[in-house]
């Protein structure tokens, strides 16, 4: 997995979120070689930068990337807290609203056609889910019941030989919250797993 990024189809460091470059030419490594086996998934879209790494992956080799989202923000993207971003507030909704950025985002960069946005909670669609995955993305809530919601929900999903990328996975906790952290773990320890690849705080697993 050394392979240069894909050129992206716009300016990537134009849109909010909180993932670093080398992460995102990961995240394409990982949908590239995922692809075939299935389709590709992401939990926690956001403004759309992580769909933009990977869609552009699998627009190279006529893949979909569903992307699932409810689109409200995680706990720490709510007013008061660190990540708040009041651009992004709904002031009708009394709530955050990322649907609209996400849209833009894809539109801007070519992508309507293969990301596809899935709107609602993870935990809800992982239940009425019945295909089979490639490659698999966790980015979203970073409660410990989300994260484990996320995990238990999709990687049951994931076929043989498929891979599971895991966002802010910290091993110091004064670095960040535990939940990824500790999914990565309970992957690692489930013999199901082997790491392929790290990235700053991004954890790359292929399914045995």
């Amino acid at each position: 997995m050394a392979e240069p990024p894909l050129p992206m189809p716009l300016d990537i460091d134009q849109i909010k979120g909180f993932l670093d470059p080398a992460e995102g030419a990961a995240l394409q490594r990982a949908a590239l070689a995922g692809a075939p086996l299935g389709a590709c998934l992401e939990i926690g879209a956001y403004c759309g930068k992580s769909a933009v790494y990977i869609g552009t992956a699998c627009q190279s080799v006529g893949a979909a990337l569903f992307s699932i989202d409810h689109h409200r923000g995680s706990e720490e993207n709510q007013p008061g807290w660190e990540y708040h971003d009041p651009d992004l507030w709904d002031a009708d909704a009394g709530a955050m609203d990322t649907l609209p950025v996400l849209r833009r985002t894809l539109r801007a960069a070519g992508l309507e056609d293969t990301v596809i946005p899935v709107v609602g909670r993870s935990a809800r669609v992982a239940a009425l889910w019945g295909g089979r995955l490639g490659f698999l993305f966790i980015d979203g809530g970073h409660t410990l019941e989300a994260a484990l919601a996320d995990y238990r929900g999709w990687t049951p999903h994931l076929a043989p030989g498929g891979l599971l990328a895991i966002h802010d996975v910290f091993p110091d906790p004064a670095d960040g919250g535990r939940p990824p952290f500790e999914i990565y773990q309970r992957a690692l320890a489930s013999d199901l797993f082997v790491e392929v690849e790290a990235v700053k705080s991004l954890r790359v697993l292929r399914k045995v």
